[in-house]
Formats: structure tokens, C-alpha cells, sequence
């Protein structure tokens, strides 16, 4: 497999030899979870010659997370504390500023999204085919969701493809597996969960058109620790209309 980007004719981008993937883990009172997550990360098989970094961010968690991390680093595991809870966008923000890595995933930690999909994101970008990949809840096997949740899910896709001449059938992904670069060209604002539409309107506005792949999913409830609610969703939609007009 080529491990060298060639998709690079819109972006402008020279051809690269991907050497390592960087993982940043947003963490925000994930005591019961961070550890087995953590697990599943470093027991994916990656593709040979390319190296894994984790980088977890602690967003001022208050369940005992932060004791749990003090037992978690290694050479390939790095963890950033955030002095107060300021939002997943937040935590995100400051994992990538410390990424080494030339392609970049974040991972959550509430098991939703399994990392044994790695690889399916990871193909598309190897073979030089995409600089950006999306994990699509909607084409793979799934735990449904909540039909609110499937609604508005759907809603935010297809308001993202009228205002972007696009056809993601899943634009809220947490699976966002994007070629260092692309990133290194956006500058992020957002602090909470508007920061999946921010990602997603910059890199299109930028011409990269998104890979999609089928992904498994298996959503949590609120009684189990979900955290997004409807508010998020008006704030996801307001974010899609500002950054089409806006940077």
C-alpha cells in the first residue's frame, strides 16, 4: 500500500510520505470508559512503518479522571490538563496544537466510536485517494440512536450539503481523519460541540472534497453520560450558516 498523498489538486499540497498518526482524545469526566478506550487505541493494528501518538485532554474533569490519567502515560501516550472545563472544541483546540503527527483523528472516549475503524479511515489516505476522511454512523453497523438524535443529525447533513455543494451523509461524525496540513491551514474558534461543523465547512470551503466510509456506532444514553442535547444541535446549524460567509 502507498503510503504517499497524491490527492493534492485542488489543495495544492505536494505529495507526502505519511509516517505517523495522531490521535487527540477529548476527555471531560470519563473515569469509567478513559482506561478501556485507551486499550482498544493501542491494540489497533496499524499499517507498518506508520507510528501512533495519543494525546488525551483532560477538560477539567471532577469524576476522578484526572486521577485515573496519572497512570496512564508512556512513550506513546500524552496527556494535557486543561485548567476548567471550557468544552470539547476547546479540548480539541489544544490537543492539535501539540500533534507531531502527519495525519490527525480525534477520538473520543465514551466508547461510541470504536477504533478498530482505524483502518477503514485510514485506507482512502494511504492509497493517496483523499487528504480528509469521515466515518459515517449512517452507512455501517450501528446501535440506532434516538430518533431526535437521528433527525437531527440528518437535518445538520443536509443543511451542510445545500450550503456546500456536498453530499455527506453524516457531517456530525466524531470520525474526522485529516491530513496535518489541511488542518495547519484552518484556524478554530469553537470551544463546545460546534466545533464538528466549524472543522466541516472550513475544509470545504477550502475545495477538499470528504471521503466517506462506513463506521460502527453504538451511542450511549443520557443515563449512561451523552452529553450533547437539542441546544447543541441550533448552535451546530448557526455555526454552518456564519463560517459560509465568514472564516
Amino acid at each position: 500500500m502507498s503510503r504517499t498523498s497524491r490527492n493534492n489538486a485542488i489543495s495544492g499540497l505536494e505529495p507526502v510520505e505519511y509516517k505517523k498518526l495522531s490521535v487527540v482524545v477529548p476527555v471531560f469526566n470519563e473515569r469509567n470508559t478513559v482506561v478501556e478506550i485507551l486499550r482498544r487505541m493501542r491494540a489497533v493494528q496499524l499499517p507498518e512503518g506508520l507510528d501512533l501518538e495519543i494525546l488525551i485532554v483532560d477538560d477539567g474533569s471532577t469524576d476522578g479522571t484526572r486521577e485515573v490519567l496519572r497512570q496512564l502515560s508512556d512513550s506513546t501516550v500524552r496527556i494535557v490538563l486543561q485548567p476548567a472545563n471550557a468544552g470539547k472544541g476547546a479540548a480539541v483546540r489544544e490537543g492539535l496544537s501539540h500533534i507531531t503527527g502527519d495525519i490527525v483523528l480525534v477520538q473520543d472516549a465514551d466508547l461510541e466510536y470504536d477504533p478498530e475503524d482505524w483502518p477503514k479511515l485510514l485506507a482512502p489516505i494511504l492509497r493517496g485517494k483523499a487528504l480528509v476522511v469521515y466515518g459515517s454512523r449512517f452507512t455501517g453497523e450501528r446501535k440506532n440512536m434516538l430518533f431526535l438524535h437521528w433527525v437531527g443529525n440528518r437535518f445538520l447533513s443536509l443543511a451542510t450539503n445545500i450550503m456546500y455543494n456536498t453530499t455527506l451523509s453524516d457531517m456530525e461524525t466524531c470520525y474526522k481523519m485529516v491530513d496535518r496540513r489541511v488542518v495547519q491551514r484552518m484556524t478554530l474558534r469553537s470551544n463546545k460541540f460546534d466545533i464538528e461543523p466549524e472543522i466541516t465547512a472550513k475544509i470545504l470551503k477550502m475545495g477538499v472534497r470528504i471521503y466517506e466510509v462506513p463506521i460502527s456506532y453504538a451511542g450511549r444514553e443520557f443515563d449512561e453520560g451523552k452529553k450533547i442535547t437539542w441546544r447543541d444541535g441550533f448552535s451546530a446549524l448557526y455555526s454552518l450558516v456564519k463560517y459560509r460567509f465568514t472564516d
